[in-house]
């Protein structure tokens, strides 16, 4: 008997299917662990008020924002909420919640833990919760039933999704709904957290690792990571030392000077990215000497921040003209103006504001000398940088006095009690114009508006930006605050960095363009085999 074959392409493309699943799966090693370092203690919680760069990335891998980025073009994309929808007059959105979400303990998501987060955590200014002033608009958020939330706002808050998810992780009111303060459990915050995210913590050695495992309970189904290790290492020559010698992964490059040796290993990757940060000089502004535009402005006309960044960032940057950066652009502009490298400026302008040379050289006014203390912690291009300002205003006649420190300390000192005349320092924001928080005046004191700065007129600039829905309304807006800032100059502006990345490249499935994002996505990472 002759039997007879009758091609058929669905067939063939069902084999081609099974046969590209089963060498996908055996492309990733399944009992596969990564390797990565932090410079300090972490907090395991997002909205503890002593959580910043040592804990962000962490958290991300842990507890879930209602909205990611999208992996290509940083517009908000769904997360714990699958879609939303803004209310016609601007003043509440509307989110529908990814139905099936179970914590890591086993313990369903609802509406209820969201309404949780932000009502009892983000808007109890007791709390004092870190990104708690980003949602200044925000005036409470309702449960409509177990997946649905309403966003009820006191001003409309066109950027309220970029917002929703930056760094902003759900937590779990079954666990902490009974705290008397929810961001202070060192049970929670440093042991045993509990989130929606593809990991959850199996040991945290004070000084010394967090591991994590995955969670079984991720929505999302199995990570193809086994485990994710994020060792405590502060010195960055160390985690170098570290990253070539395999004992880490992946390794954030705050000293470009350290890639040296980087193109001789063939295992190693750089990856250059833009993202949405710059850093600056904040001039605490609570000092009377700093009230004066004038003073802002020469101090930074002294510096030479083309020359700090050749030789500290070895030309991984450019200067900085304000709070948006080049990543953004649609709205970044560069005719504002700006302030090179001007030291006979600098000391026109301060003698126009009344200070005189004094007998050792140090400018005067009223018998006080023009002394800055100047705080600086352990952290990338601080310390470096801080000592290069230094030197570039001891100059013009100013003396900077500044002290070291341990950085969990120094963020203690700056961030969250605010006992600084100056520092250097860096924000990185979503990727979004609206930068609201860090400029208003309700946000000075105690938000993230770190140089104290108030000012009406920025104020309006700032809320204009948040009414307009147009695109056309919004450059045009935010336009007039870049011009504001570039004058006033809340912030002395510095350089917008490129984030520098040295990975192994057994590590796949990472997002490149954009080092928040691709946390955000660690359920795709793999290790190679």
């Amino acid at each position: 008997m002759q039997l007879r074959w009758k091609f058929k392409p669905w067939l063939v493309l069902v084999l081609v299917g099974l046969l590209g699943g089963a060498a996908q799966a055996q492309d990733y090693d399944p009992n596969g662990s990564l390797t990565f370092a932090t410079n300090a203690d972490p907090t395991l919680n997002p909205w503890a008020p002593n959580a910043v760069v040592e804990s962000n990335l962490i958290n991300e891998l842990i507890f879930e924002p209602l909205v990611r980025y999208n992996k290509k073009d940083l517009t908000p994309s769904p997360g714990l909420a699958t879609s939303w929808k803004v209310a016609p007059d601007g003043l509440s959105w509307t989110f529908n919640l990814r139905k099936g979400v179970k914590w890591s303990d086993g313990k369903p998501f609802t509406a209820d833990d969201v309404a949780f987060t932000y009502n009892n955590i983000a808007l109890n200014k007791k709390l004092g919760a870190t990104g708690g002033n980003l949602y200044a608009p925000l005036s409470k958020v309702e449960v409509i039933d177990p997946y649905t939330v309403r966003f009820v706002l006191n001003t409309p808050f066109s950027s309220l999704p970029y917002y929703l998810a930056y760094f902003t992780g759900i937590l779990p009111k079954h666990i902490l709904g009974d705290a008397e303060n929810p961001l202070t459990l060192a049970d929670f915050n440093k042991k045993n957290p509990v989130g929606t995210g593809p990991y959850k913590v199996a040991e945290f050695v004070s000084g010394s690792y967090v591991r994590l495992v995955k969670n079984d309970s991720y929505w999302g189904g199995p990570p193809k990571v086994a485990s994710v290790v994020f060792k405590i290492v502060p010195d960055p020559n160390t985690q170098m030392a570290q990253l070539l010698g395999g004992e880490l992964d992946m390794v954030t490059v705050t000293n470009p000077a350290l890639l040296a040796g980087i193109e001789r290993n063939p295992k190693l990757k750089l990856i250059r990215q833009n993202q949405n940060i710059y850093y600056f000089v904040a001039l605490n502004q609570n000092d009377p000497r700093f009230k004066d535009v004038r003073v802002r402005q020469a101090l930074l006309y002294a510096i030479d921040r083309k020359a700090i960044i050749d030789a500290v960032l070895k030309g991984y940057g450019e200067i900085a003209t304000g709070p948006i950066a080049p990543l953004q652009k649609l709205f970044y502009r560069k005719d504002v103006p700006s302030y090179a490298f001007d030291p006979k400026k600098a000391q026109e302008l301060l003698k126009q504001a009344g200070w005189v040379p004094g007998p050792d050289g140090v400018l005067t006014k009223d018998g006080k000398p023009l002394e800055i203390d100047m705080p600086t912690g352990q952290f990338g291009y601080l310390v470096p940088a801080t000592l290069l300002v230094q030197q570039y205003w001891k100059a013009i006649g100013v003396k900077a006095n500044v002290k070291v420190m341990e950085w969990n300390a120094y963020i203690q000192q700056m961030f969250v009690n605010r006992q600084y005349q100056a520092t250097l320092a860096w924000w990185s924001t979503p990727p979004t114009p609206d930068v609201s928080p860090y400029y208003q005046s309700s946000s000075a004191d105690k938000g993230q508006n770190i140089p104290n700065f108030k000012s009406a007129e920025l104020d309006k600039l700032l809320e204009d930006g948040r009414k307009a829905t147009s695109l056309r309304s919004q450059v045009l807006a935010y336009l007039q605050m870049q011009r504001f800032v570039a004058e006033q100059l809340p912030y002395l502006y510095l350089w917008y960095p490129d984030i520098l990345t040295v990975r192994d490249d057994k590590i796949g499935g990472m997002v490149d363009l954009n080092q928040a994002v691709a946390f955000q996505y660690a359920s795709e990472w793999f290790v190679k085999r």
